[in-house]
């Protein structure tokens, strides 16, 4: 049977079998609220009365009310007495559906500012499983997950107060000096723990110096082709974007007359061609920057693989002015969900990257910091590196060889000295989007060549059109079927008079 309140009439409907007083009590107040019998502003009964008379203890009806508080549905405090909230959840609710049927007209006018204006987003990287030739991803499956899951538990068993209020806007001591000493000993870089940022990646690191240099009109040179992810952060902050050109031996330093608050270079491995920068062409960068007072930021991304010789020096470590930012990421060599990476600044500009980076999201994750820093410290991190150039070595031998094997005549590998994918060179009369669509039908992914360009006038300047190949996150087998069906596609492609030079809308 159905009872009712005395104060406030209340239909409290029948209790299911397996319901608990709390829900069954929850429930039928929020059904008389959202059908109307409880009416906005109404008074409900003393928690007292409500127990006595449906024989509940009151802790149960204090639960319900609470739950029913959270959420909107009934408001007041203790000696006030409580009441159906005027406004309800749902009408909330309804108001949102019903701007989200407005007309683009009926919207109102946004003001931005300049940034808010240029913001494009970053593509995320693809959650499906990695296949031939997803570039610029690890290995994933090959990294040693049960090490770092064990570092992980053990942190968390001997976790301290300290872990949990923060650290500094620098990042977690013990990891900068670890990565000091790694990239001093591995890339040549001279600095001391005091310079190094933890930030959440190369990108980060763009995003800041971006705010502490560049402001809308400067400009700012930018290898082309290049990184796209750079391109859009310049972009953002107002930069006026012009070209370096590449050619064998890396980005052409600009003139002497040429001017500009910034350079953004990769000169390990040159994204996307894969060139490594000449000694020549380092030194002569780096005395246009002291004398055109410009900053260079050097994006290793990936210059820990290396597959003939010690890897490359940076071209920090030749720096005497103070005018290089090194950056580095940590998702290229372990995991992309990482989210951690470096940059190494000037000791002049300590302080005010660090204010900077205080202000945008105060420090890196901590816990992830600790974990890192174990595995570093360790040895782990070196061994995962050795054991991991071995494996894109075996990877990339298998994509040129199968590429000379079945790709000959319409595509050209280059036989890249570092990094983790390569340039796949298209013979004459091929268009690099239209093989791309058509790969990307049959599971295989390539960027073309095209997308690392800015300005479709220097992409024509260019005049040879290729792939992007990744190589590093699948296996042979997964890199032959790519190469095979890459194949069918160039052939589909010289059967059907697919052509790049001929055509008039280019």
């Amino acid at each position: 049977m159905a009872k009712r309140s005395g104060l406030t009439e209340i239909l409290l409907g029948e209790r299911a079998e397996n319901e608990s007083a709390y829900r069954w009590l929850y429930g039928a107040l929020r059904r008389e609220i959202l059908e109307g019998r409880l009416r906005p502003g109404t008074r409900l009964p003393a928690t007292r009365d409500l127990a006595r008379e449906h024989g509940l203890s009151r802790g149960t009806i204090v639960t319900a009310f609470e739950e029913l508080k959270s959420e909107g549905y009934i408001e007041g405090s203790t000696g006030s007495g409580t009441y159906v909230s005027k406004v309800l959840p749902e009408e909330l609710l309804e108001v949102r559906r019903e701007r989200a049927r407005r007309s683009p007209k009926e919207m109102p006018k946004r003001e931005f500012a300049a940034y808010g204006s240029s913001v494009r987003a970053f593509p995320s990287l693809s959650s499906r499983a990695a296949r031939a030739f997803r570039g610029n991803l690890p290995a994933v499956d090959q990294f040693p997950v049960t090490t770092w899951t064990q570092i992980v538990n053990r942190k968390l068993r001997r976790v301290s107060i300290g872990m949990f209020t923060g650290c500094e806007a620098a990042g977690y001591k013990p990891l900068r000096e670890a990565i000091a000493a790694y990239v001093s000993r591995s890339r040549g870089v001279m600095c001391t723990a005091a310079q190094v940022l933890v930030l959440s990646g190369v990108q980060e690191a763009l995003d800041l110096t971006a705010r502490l240099f560049v402001n809308p009109g400067d400009k700012v040179l930018m290898e082309e082709p290049g990184y796209v992810g750079a391109t859009r952060v310049f972009d953002s902050w107002g930069a006026r974007v012009l070209p370096l050109r590449i050619d064998e031996q890396g980005a052409k330093p600009p003139g002497d007359r040429q001017t500009a608050k910034l350079a953004y270079v990769t000169p390990a491995h040159q994204a996307p061609m894969g060139v490594t920068m000449s000694l020549s062409r380092r030194l002569e960068l780096l005395e246009w920057a002291r004398r055109a007072g410009a900053m260079i930021f050097e994006d290793d991304y990936d210059g820990e693989y290396r597959y003939s010789g010690r890897p490359v020096p940076a071209l920090q470590g030749l720096d005497r002015n103070g005018v290089v930012l090194f950056a580095g990421s940590f998702s290229k060599v372990m995991f992309p969900a990482l989210r951690l990476g470096y940059l190494i600044v000037p000791e002049d500009l300590v302080e005010r990257f660090t204010a900077a980076k205080s202000i945008l999201n105060r420090h890196a994750p901590v816990l992830e910091q600790t974990v890192l820093c174990e595995f570093i410290d360790a040895g782990h991190f070196g061994r995962h590196l050795r054991r991991m150039r071995e494996v894109y070595s075996e990877r990339l031998g298998v994509l040129l060889d199968d590429g000379k094997k079945l790709l000959a005549g319409a595509l050209e590998i280059s036989e890249i000295e570092a990094g983790l994918q390569t340039m796949g060179w298209l013979a004459k009369g091929f268009d690099g989007r239209t093989i791309a669509k058509a790969a990307e039908a049959r599971g295989v992914e390539v960027v073309p060549f095209e997308a690392f360009y800015r300005s479709t006038q220097e992409w024509k300047r260019h005049g040879r059109d290729g792939l992007q190949m990744g190589f590093a996150a699948v296996g042979p087998k997964e890199l032959r079927r790519g190469v095979e069906e890459l194949a069918r596609v160039l052939e589909n492609a010289i059967h059907n008079g697919n052509t790049l030079l001929t055509d008039p809308s280019r």
